[in-house]
């Protein structure tokens, strides 16, 4: 991270463990999803006054490149009483925060694929009865396809000329496309 982890505990004195605890989370999150540039973990014990069982309140907030964050709430009052258990309530935030950085990082990657620009070309020859044909690439190669490869059953529809989009792959004979998709 770019700035230490921020901790700041209010109405009890953290055991080591407990440190030893969040300072992990923090590390494994780091493993998983890359580089966070902040940390601020934030822990509140229950008021003196009320009765045993009241939880902890433990927020997560994490930022990421790019000025996004990940901020994680306590879960409603009356809805675990798990909660009143400081080391699950700190594990149980950094679980969601883990779920909410896939869940970003799903999303991230599914932009980033949609922007990936896929090779084009166009086909060359298609043998019908045989269910194969072949494309040429933009560098000018030719590049065999099957049936099977072709989006939206639409073999069948293609003609020479017609202009596809395709990813490329080694087949056991050569470069072959796959996902071919008509332009």
């Amino acid at each position: 991270m770019e700035t230490p982890l921020q901790l700041e505990i209010e109405g009890f004195e953290p055991s080591t463990h407990l440190r030893q605890v969040i300072e992990n989370n923090v590390t494994k999150l780091e493993h998983h999803y890359g580089r966070m540039t902040a940390c601020r973990v934030v822990i509140r014990a229950p008021d003196a006054h009320h009765r045993l069982g009241e939880p902890y309140f433990v927020t997560v907030r994490i930022a990421l490149p790019g000025h996004r964050d990940v901020s994680v709430k306590p879960p409603p009052r009356s809805r675990d009483r798990r909660q009143a258990d400081v080391n699950f309530a700190v594990n149980d935030a950094f679980r969601r925060a883990d779920r909410q950085l896939r869940d970003h990082a799903s999303k991230l990657k599914e932009t980033q694929d949609r922007h990936v620009s896929k090779p084009h070309g166009k086909v060359l020859r298609i043998d019908t009865d045989r269910n194969f044909g072949y494309l040429e690439s933009e560098d000018g190669r030719e590049i065999y396809f099957h049936e099977n490869s072709v989006l939206d059953g639409k073999f069948r529809q293609l003609v020479p000329g017609s202009r596809v989009s395709f990813h490329e792959e080694e087949g056991d004979k050569g470069p072959q496309a796959s996902n071919v998709c008509v332009v």
